[in-house]
């Protein structure tokens, strides 16, 4: 029984592999002890665990050869956890025990004092749930070592108090098992039911009631007296809170790993918060409060593109800076225009200008299209694979869209989707069929257009610009002239769901 308890203690509680002698560097703490015992957390500098000092009335009897009686003693004990499993224990035990045949030929009183050490496993603790236990149930193996003396009834002769033979005290080694269980009351105090067998060796093994099977006292039979011993403990947890934690069997083997797990998820929440919602970490966000929705730089700052002073999200004209000597409204619109009413040769400039910003965002393409005063070119607006929803870095290319068809009072613009080659074709004249619509919407609710001179069409991936499956390019909204004959396309079988690309 010992080596089988040795050879578990050696084995340690079942966590995770880690060197628990080993520092395991955190973001801002230290564990030297993943197990409790001597871990510095934030939380408190405790290093180790109480001892644990039980007091226990004993009822006490022995099994022989003679019928048993019972008396009463009294144990007390230390105990220290080694981990979450496995805990030392060291017990004094002081009582009497008798009993006496049914016919009264044979009878004993025995007074013992013992020491045993003992190794104890907390059997709830293999359980993975919970945090701190309100139960602690164990079981437990040892040796020691027992001083007894016995009086007992002479064969042949009847009881005579003070006058029966008595084998003396001597030392006597012996075996011991046990198990228990324990109730938790406070982090101070518990309380529990306990029962112990203290099985002797060498030639007093026998002689626990005076008798062996040779009825011969001083010959040691082949039978071993037990002495039983169960008892109801009171338990304190003694040593300073402030630095000594409770022992480690009421709590959890894994109620550490995973409050250093839940310590780092929080600090990888802090280091990870965006608490204005605009995609910028607040570590590095130099506008922590901008508004739900807007759009800002890669340091958090709202965009303001045409740079005069107002950010896009309030700006009317986002994309058109005003030149030397102009001045913007609150809404960014320019107040003192040096070119009134607008003309050909500006509405080229700002095209112009919205071409530049996308080729150099690599959104490069445009379409040439009619209008009252000659051709212009109008930008391509580009899609995320799958994806039909227009972009808020789109918003002022559209504008410029909207303001060239407000300036043409008699212009028409076909709206043609497309796709690029991945998916199913049918799938694919859903999402074109989308983005289309998506364009269109826009026009007409953002800037007013009239939805008559809008011609919606979409295409699908047989008008690929590139031949390559995934190409951005491929997934477009071009602006092409309606002639006379522009009719739009019925919409396609699944418009209001399923999936394209």
């Amino acid at each position: 029984m010992l080596l089988l308890s040795f050879g578990l203690f050696s084995q340690g509680t079942p966590v995770p592999a880690t060197n628990d002698t080993e520092t395991v560097e955190t973001t801002d703490m230290t564990i030297e002890d993943l197990t409790g015992e001597e871990a510095a957390m934030d939380d408190g500098e405790k290093t180790g665990t109480m001892w644990e000092f039980g007091i226990r009335p004993s009822y006490m009897w022995i099994g022989g050869d003679v019928d048993a009686g019972s008396d009463f003693g009294v144990g007390i004990h230390l105990r220290k956890s080694l981990d979450h499993l496995f805990s030392l224990r060291f017990d004094g035990l002081y009582g009497n025990s008798n009993g006496e045949n049914e016919n009264s030929t044979r009878r004993f009183e025995n007074n013992l004092i013992s020491g045993t050490g003992f190794v104890v496993v907390s059997l709830n603790n293999f359980r993975f749930k919970g945090d701190i236990r309100k139960t602690n149930i164990y079981a437990m193996v040892g040796a020691g070592a027992n001083f007894f003396e016995t009086e007992y009834q002479e064969p042949g002769n009847t009881w005579q108090e003070g006058r029966n033979p008595i084998l003396d005290r001597e030392f006597s080694a012996h075996a011991a098992g046990g198990a228990g269980i324990a109730f938790r009351l406070s982090p101070r105090v518990n309380i529990g039911f306990e029962y112990q067998a203290l099985v002797p060796f060498g030639n007093r093994a026998d002689l626990l009631d005076g008798y062996n099977e040779n009825t011969d006292p001083t010959l040691g039979g082949n039978f071993r007296d037990v002495q039983n011993v169960g008892s109801i403990n009171l338990n304190f947890n003694i040593g300073n809170r402030a630095k000594k934690s409770e022992p480690s069997y009421w709590v959890n083997a894994f109620s550490p790993i995973r409050d250093e797990i839940n310590r780092v998820d929080a600090r990888v929440d802090d280091a990870t918060r965006d608490s204005d919602g605009d995609g910028v970490v607040d570590a590095i966000d130099q506008e922590a409060n901008t508004p739900a929705g807007v759009p800002v730089d890669t340091k958090g700052r709202v965009l303001d593109s045409d740079k005069d002073g107002v950010p896009d999200y309030k700006d009317l004209e986002p994309f058109f800076p005003p030149r030397a000597g102009e001045q913007v409204d609150a809404n960014g619109v320019v107040i003192n225009r040096n070119d009134k009413p607008i003309t050909e040769d500006r509405v080229q400039e700002m095209i112009d200008a919205s071409i530049a910003r996308m080729q150099a965002g690599n959104q490069g393409g445009t379409t040439r299209v009619t209008t009252d005063r000659g051709e212009v070119y109008l930008p391509m607006i580009y899609f995320p694979l799958n994806q039909s929803t227009i972009k808020y870095s789109d918003y002022g290319t559209l504008s410029s869209v909207a303001r060239v068809l407000q300036g043409n009072a008699g212009m028409r613009l076909v709206i043609r989707g497309y796709t690029d080659r991945t998916g199913s074709a049918a799938n694919n004249e859903v999402l074109s069929y989308r983005r289309a619509k998506a364009v269109v919407d826009h026009l007409v609710t953002q800037h007013g257009i009239e939805r008559s001179r809008l011609v919606l069409q979409y295409r699908g991936e047989e008008n690929a610009i590139v031949p390559l499956d995934k190409s951005y390019v491929n997934r477009r909204v071009e602006f092409l002239t309606a002639d006379d004959n522009a009719s739009e396309d019925a919409a396609p079988a699944g418009a209001g769901s399923g999936r394209g690309y």
